[in-house]
Protein backbone atom coordinates (compact mmCIF):
# COMPACT_ATOMS: atom_id res chain seq x y z
CA UNK A 1 0.00 0.00 0.00
CA UNK A 2 2.73 2.57 0.49
CA UNK A 3 4.80 1.67 -2.03
CA UNK A 4 1.61 2.16 -4.47
CA UNK A 5 0.90 5.09 -2.56
CA UNK A 6 4.68 6.61 -3.70
CA UNK A 7 4.55 5.66 -7.18
CA UNK A 8 0.94 7.81 -7.45
CA UNK A 9 2.07 10.73 -5.55
CA UNK A 10 4.92 10.73 -7.74
CA UNK A 11 3.30 10.60 -11.26
CA UNK A 12 0.44 12.93 -10.43
CA UNK A 13 2.12 15.87 -8.66
CA UNK A 14 3.78 16.77 -11.68
CA UNK A 15 1.28 17.07 -13.51
CA UNK A 16 -1.52 18.61 -10.67
CA UNK A 17 0.82 21.13 -10.37
CA UNK A 18 1.68 21.93 -14.28
CA UNK A 19 -2.21 22.15 -14.42
CA UNK A 20 -2.12 24.62 -11.70
CA UNK A 21 0.60 26.80 -12.72
CA UNK A 22 1.65 26.41 -16.18
CA UNK A 23 -2.02 26.05 -17.91
CA UNK A 24 -3.86 29.39 -19.12
CA UNK A 25 -6.65 30.42 -17.48
CA UNK A 26 -9.28 28.50 -19.51
CA UNK A 27 -7.44 24.97 -19.52
CA UNK A 28 -7.26 25.31 -15.68
CA UNK A 29 -10.83 25.99 -15.60
CA UNK A 30 -11.58 23.16 -17.91
CA UNK A 31 -8.96 20.83 -15.77
CA UNK A 32 -10.05 21.53 -12.30
CA UNK A 33 -13.94 21.09 -13.35
CA UNK A 34 -13.18 17.90 -14.79
CA UNK A 35 -11.67 16.93 -11.19
CA UNK A 36 -14.37 18.25 -9.29
CA UNK A 37 -16.93 16.63 -11.53
CA UNK A 38 -15.08 13.56 -11.11
CA UNK A 39 -15.44 13.98 -7.34
CA UNK A 40 -19.15 14.66 -8.13
CA UNK A 41 -19.45 11.38 -9.32
CA UNK A 42 -17.82 9.54 -6.20
CA UNK A 43 -20.25 11.86 -4.10
CA UNK A 44 -23.34 10.65 -5.79
CA UNK A 45 -21.82 7.36 -4.96
CA UNK A 46 -21.94 7.80 -1.15
CA UNK A 47 -25.05 8.86 -1.34
CA UNK A 48 -26.17 5.72 -2.49
CA UNK A 49 -26.98 6.70 -6.40
CA UNK A 50 -27.36 4.44 -9.27
CA UNK A 51 -24.71 5.00 -12.30
CA UNK A 52 -27.69 6.34 -14.60
CA UNK A 53 -28.74 8.84 -11.88
CA UNK A 54 -25.19 9.67 -10.56
CA UNK A 55 -24.18 10.54 -14.24
CA UNK A 56 -27.15 12.71 -14.04
CA UNK A 57 -26.22 14.21 -10.77
CA UNK A 58 -22.73 15.11 -12.29
CA UNK A 59 -24.31 16.64 -15.14
CA UNK A 60 -26.43 19.09 -12.93
CA UNK A 61 -23.21 19.89 -11.43
CA UNK A 62 -21.61 21.05 -14.46
CA UNK A 63 -24.61 23.09 -15.28
CA UNK A 64 -23.89 24.57 -11.99
CA UNK A 65 -20.58 25.33 -12.38
CA UNK A 66 -21.30 27.00 -15.80
CA UNK A 67 -23.75 29.16 -14.74
CA UNK A 68 -21.97 29.92 -12.12
CA UNK A 69 -18.67 31.16 -14.11
CA UNK A 70 -20.74 33.09 -16.59
CA UNK A 71 -23.19 35.29 -14.46
CA UNK A 72 -21.14 36.99 -11.95
CA UNK A 73 -24.32 38.48 -10.43
CA UNK A 74 -24.36 34.50 -9.02
CA UNK A 75 -20.55 34.54 -7.35
CA UNK A 76 -21.00 36.09 -4.55
CA UNK A 77 -23.79 34.15 -3.60
CA UNK A 78 -22.46 30.61 -4.54
CA UNK A 79 -19.94 31.94 -1.72
CA UNK A 80 -21.57 33.04 0.34
CA UNK A 81 -23.64 29.39 0.37
CA UNK A 82 -20.46 27.80 1.14
CA UNK A 83 -19.56 30.00 4.25
CA UNK A 84 -23.05 29.07 5.49
CA UNK A 85 -22.94 25.88 4.81
CA UNK A 86 -19.80 24.66 6.48
CA UNK A 87 -20.49 25.73 9.62
CA UNK A 88 -24.11 23.85 9.32
CA UNK A 89 -21.69 21.09 8.41
CA UNK A 90 -19.92 21.27 11.93
CA UNK A 91 -22.87 20.81 13.65
CA UNK A 92 -23.64 17.51 11.29
CA UNK A 93 -20.00 16.17 12.23
CA UNK A 94 -20.18 17.08 16.07
CA UNK A 95 -23.97 15.54 16.28
CA UNK A 96 -22.94 12.33 14.26
CA UNK A 97 -24.23 9.38 14.59
CA UNK A 98 -27.57 11.38 16.06
CA UNK A 99 -27.47 13.92 12.52
CA UNK A 100 -26.55 10.37 10.43
CA UNK A 101 -30.06 9.94 9.03
CA UNK A 102 -29.20 13.59 6.98
CA UNK A 103 -26.27 12.29 5.16
CA UNK A 104 -28.82 9.58 3.83
CA UNK A 105 -31.76 11.62 2.80
CA UNK A 106 -31.26 13.57 -0.68
CA UNK A 107 -30.15 16.72 1.47
CA UNK A 108 -27.10 15.08 0.78
CA UNK A 109 -26.83 15.97 -2.94
CA UNK A 110 -27.40 19.17 -1.89
CA UNK A 111 -24.51 19.18 0.47
CA UNK A 112 -22.28 17.51 -2.65
CA UNK A 113 -22.89 20.52 -4.43
CA UNK A 114 -22.23 22.95 -1.62
CA UNK A 115 -18.92 21.27 -0.78
CA UNK A 116 -18.31 21.01 -4.72
CA UNK A 117 -19.49 23.89 -7.09
CA UNK A 118 -18.40 26.82 -4.69
CA UNK A 119 -14.78 25.11 -3.84
CA UNK A 120 -14.15 24.91 -7.70
CA UNK A 121 -15.55 28.46 -8.30
CA UNK A 122 -12.70 29.77 -5.39
CA UNK A 123 -9.82 27.72 -7.06
CA UNK A 124 -10.48 29.18 -10.25
CA UNK A 125 -11.22 32.47 -9.02
CA UNK A 126 -8.44 32.84 -6.96
CA UNK A 127 -5.70 32.20 -9.80
CA UNK A 128 -7.61 35.40 -11.01
CA UNK A 129 -6.21 37.44 -8.10
CA UNK A 130 -3.19 39.91 -8.31
CA UNK A 131 -0.43 37.41 -7.15
CA UNK A 132 -2.88 34.80 -7.59
CA UNK A 133 0.01 31.86 -8.11
CA UNK A 134 1.04 32.78 -4.72
CA UNK A 135 -2.04 32.74 -3.16
CA UNK A 136 -3.17 29.50 -5.15
CA UNK A 137 0.31 27.72 -3.74
CA UNK A 138 -0.40 29.40 -0.47
CA UNK A 139 -3.43 27.76 -0.11
CA UNK A 140 -2.61 24.59 -1.44
CA UNK A 141 0.18 24.57 0.83
CA UNK A 142 -1.78 25.14 3.67
CA UNK A 143 -3.79 22.26 3.29
CA UNK A 144 -0.91 19.90 2.95
CA UNK A 145 0.60 21.76 6.16
CA UNK A 146 -2.78 21.11 8.39
CA UNK A 147 -2.88 17.47 6.83
CA UNK A 148 1.15 16.54 7.37
CA UNK A 149 1.35 18.80 10.45
CA UNK A 150 -1.53 16.33 12.04
CA UNK A 151 -0.29 13.63 11.36
CA UNK A 152 2.95 13.97 12.69
CA UNK A 153 1.95 15.83 15.91
CA UNK A 154 -0.69 12.66 15.89
CA UNK A 155 2.39 9.89 15.75
CA UNK A 156 4.40 11.91 17.95
CA UNK A 157 1.90 13.03 20.82
CA UNK A 158 -1.46 11.83 19.92
CA UNK A 159 -3.75 10.64 22.90
CA UNK A 160 -6.81 12.57 22.93
CA UNK A 161 -9.14 11.81 19.97
CA UNK A 162 -10.67 14.58 18.21
CA UNK A 163 -14.05 13.23 16.87
CA UNK A 164 -13.54 9.60 17.68
CA UNK A 165 -17.42 8.66 15.97
CA UNK A 166 -16.46 10.08 12.48
CA UNK A 167 -12.67 9.80 11.94
CA UNK A 168 -10.96 7.58 14.86
CA UNK A 169 -7.53 8.22 13.56
CA UNK A 170 -7.47 12.12 14.19
CA UNK A 171 -6.13 13.56 17.39
CA UNK A 172 -6.63 16.54 19.16
CA UNK A 173 -2.83 17.02 19.68
CA UNK A 174 -2.78 16.06 15.43
CA UNK A 175 -4.83 19.78 15.28
CA UNK A 176 -2.52 21.44 17.31
CA UNK A 177 0.14 20.44 15.39
CA UNK A 178 -1.40 21.30 11.94
CA UNK A 179 -2.13 24.58 13.12
CA UNK A 180 1.48 25.42 13.93
CA UNK A 181 2.05 24.48 10.71
CA UNK A 182 -0.28 26.96 8.87
CA UNK A 183 0.94 29.77 11.95
CA UNK A 184 4.17 29.10 10.07
CA UNK A 185 3.05 28.95 6.47
CA UNK A 186 0.84 31.75 6.66
CA UNK A 187 4.18 33.61 8.32
CA UNK A 188 6.20 32.34 5.80
CA UNK A 189 4.06 34.17 2.89
CA UNK A 190 3.20 37.37 5.08
CA UNK A 191 7.02 38.05 4.75
CA UNK A 192 7.09 36.82 1.04
CA UNK A 193 4.33 38.90 0.09
CA UNK A 194 5.75 42.11 2.24
CA UNK A 195 2.68 42.91 3.71
CA UNK A 196 2.17 45.52 6.59
CA UNK A 197 2.55 44.51 9.76
CA UNK A 198 -1.59 44.44 10.73
CA UNK A 199 -2.15 42.41 7.25
CA UNK A 200 0.71 40.00 8.47
CA UNK A 201 -1.18 39.02 10.87
CA UNK A 202 -4.35 39.01 9.50
CA UNK A 203 -2.87 37.00 7.18
CA UNK A 204 -1.99 34.40 10.07
CA UNK A 205 -5.02 33.85 11.13
CA UNK A 206 -6.51 33.14 8.27
CA UNK A 207 -3.82 30.80 7.71
CA UNK A 208 -5.32 29.03 11.12
CA UNK A 209 -9.04 29.01 10.10
CA UNK A 210 -8.41 27.81 6.81
CA UNK A 211 -6.13 25.36 8.48
CA UNK A 212 -9.34 24.22 10.59
CA UNK A 213 -11.64 24.32 7.91
CA UNK A 214 -9.70 22.03 5.88
CA UNK A 215 -9.65 19.01 8.62
CA UNK A 216 -13.50 19.71 8.53
CA UNK A 217 -13.90 18.94 4.52
CA UNK A 218 -11.66 15.66 5.93
CA UNK A 219 -14.22 14.46 8.16
CA UNK A 220 -17.42 15.50 6.23
CA UNK A 221 -16.44 13.24 3.91
CA UNK A 222 -14.89 10.59 5.98
CA UNK A 223 -18.77 10.65 7.96
CA UNK A 224 -20.48 10.04 4.53
CA UNK A 225 -18.09 7.22 4.08
CA UNK A 226 -18.95 6.11 7.27
CA UNK A 227 -22.41 6.09 6.44
CA UNK A 228 -21.67 4.13 2.95
CA UNK A 229 -19.79 1.70 4.88
CA UNK A 230 -16.70 2.00 2.43
CA UNK A 231 -12.97 3.19 3.12
CA UNK A 232 -12.41 4.90 0.02
CA UNK A 233 -14.68 7.41 -2.12
CA UNK A 234 -13.11 5.66 -5.11
CA UNK A 235 -10.75 3.53 -6.60
CA UNK A 236 -9.18 5.68 -9.32
CA UNK A 237 -5.87 6.76 -7.15
CA UNK A 238 -4.37 3.18 -6.56
CA UNK A 239 -3.42 3.71 -2.88
CA UNK A 240 -5.05 6.69 -2.52
CA UNK A 241 -8.16 5.94 -3.09
CA UNK A 242 -10.80 8.33 -4.95
CA UNK A 243 -10.65 12.11 -6.18
CA UNK A 244 -12.83 13.16 -3.29
CA UNK A 245 -9.85 11.51 -1.02
CA UNK A 246 -7.58 13.77 -2.27
CA UNK A 247 -9.47 17.01 -2.65
CA UNK A 248 -11.97 17.18 0.49
CA UNK A 249 -10.18 19.14 2.27
CA UNK A 250 -9.14 21.55 -0.02
CA UNK A 251 -13.45 21.69 -0.94
CA UNK A 252 -13.78 23.30 2.45
CA UNK A 253 -10.86 25.53 2.69
CA UNK A 254 -10.98 27.23 -0.81
CA UNK A 255 -13.77 29.53 -0.56
CA UNK A 256 -12.97 30.53 3.30
CA UNK A 257 -9.45 31.38 2.08
CA UNK A 258 -10.91 33.13 -0.90
CA UNK A 259 -13.37 34.80 1.22
CA UNK A 260 -11.03 35.67 3.49
CA UNK A 261 -8.47 37.67 1.27
CA UNK A 262 -11.42 39.57 0.08
CA UNK A 263 -11.62 41.17 3.75
CA UNK A 264 -7.82 41.52 3.53
CA UNK A 265 -7.81 43.49 0.20
CA UNK A 266 -10.26 45.71 1.68
CA UNK A 267 -9.50 46.33 5.26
Amino acid sequence: MLKQRVITALLLAPLALAALFLLPQGPFEWVVAAVFLYGGWEWGNLCRLRPAVRAVYVLVLAALMVLVSQLSLLQPWVLGAALVFWPLALLLVRGYPQSASWCRSRLGLLMGALVLVPSWYALTNLRMQEQGFALLLMLLMLVWGADIGAYAAGKLFGRNKLMPAVSPGKTREGLLGGLAACVLIGIGFSIGLELAPMASVYLVLLSILTGLVSVLGDLLESLFKRERGIKDSGKLLPGHGGVLDRIDSLTAAAPVFLAGLYFLQGA
